[in-house]
């Protein structure tokens, strides 16, 4: 396996996703890729944001309220800047999606021609699940290639 992508949120779990997703990479010593996808700003409230991998610009909920798709891109670049800090390896690149989180996480798999996806699962039940949808239900049911499903509901 040469290239790993690895999906992160803004949820406090992410900093786990990405460092097992890294730690997984450089086992194989394979180029990684972290994905952040942006969605319709209402997504964004202030309860999925806590700082995180020295990441904390999200605690001004007005910010995120009032946000712009190319607000929302920056600050999602900034966020993947400051992981890729925290790793501590500059070799890791970067990309910002915008549109539904499963079908961007599958398509840039294909685009870099990733080997394997890394993300988390929230383990969301119930009506939440039905009202929000499972992001990494979606992506196992549609990937071709494999993936590290990180459960981080007890985190």
């Amino acid at each position: 396996m040469k290239k790993v992508l690895i999906a992160l949120d803004y949820n406090s779990t992410a900093q786990k996703v990405a460092e097992q997703g890294y730690a997984l990479a450089k086992s194989m010593n394979a180029q990684i890729t972290l994905l952040h996808v942006i969605s319709d700003a209402a997504y964004y409230s202030s309860d999925i944001y806590s700082p995180l991998m020295g990441y904390d610009s999200f605690t001004d909920i007005k910010f995120i309220e009032t946000a712009s798709v190319e607000e929302l891109r920056e600050a999602a670049l900034d966020y993947l800047d400051k992981s890729q800090q925290h790793l501590n390896d500059t070799t890791i690149q970067t990309a910002v999606k915008e549109g539904d989180f499963g079908e961007q996480i599958l398509e840039t798999a294909t685009e870099i021609n990733a080997d394997i996806i890394v993300m988390g699962t929230h383990s969301r039940r119930g009506l939440e699940k039905i009202l929000v949808g499972s992001v990494a239900e979606k992506v196992l049911r549609h990937s071709t290639i494999p993936l590290f499903i990180i459960p981080t509901k007890n985190i």
